[in-house]
């Protein structure tokens, strides 16, 4: 069970480079702005807080990265401890956008789900 939960969170992780790119990368670009529902002078004007967004995002699936690949290598308790604490901080992310803005329940689902899904699946393999 270990194995699927960090193939789900690895998942989740890869969604969240996606979301990196998104907005620190391709913010104001037609596919960014088409996801996010931005006009072109909305992502001119909110640029720089996206590209520090994107960052956000980059850095939890880069513990959750780190995480998986200290799985392998066999240092459970710290690999697991980063899974943790990214797959963690990215459906609290998620909650926190899903109860404050119920416009945007779609995104917060989709970012939300596969990292509560494996943080579920982790704690019941480690238990």
């Amino acid at each position: 069970m270990e194995t699927v939960a960090l193939v789900i969170a690895a998942l989740a992780a890869l969604l969240h480079v996606f979301i990196f790119y998104l907005e620190s990368l391709a913010w104001t670009g037609p596919r960014a702005r088409a996801v996010f529902g931005t006009s072109t002078d909305e992502a001119e004007v909110t640029r720089s807080l996206a590209f520090n967004q994107g960052f956000y995002n980059l850095f939890l699936a880069v513990l959750v990265g780190l995480g998986i690949a200290l799985v392998a290598a066999d240092e459970q308790v710290a690999g697991r401890t980063l899974v943790f604490a990214g797959a963690g901080s990215m459906a609290a992310a998620a909650l926190v956008l899903l109860l404050s803005s119920p416009a945007h329940r779609g995104a917060a689902i989709k970012q939300g789900l596969l990292p509560a899904v494996a943080l579920v699946l982790l704690a019941v393999a480690v238990a």
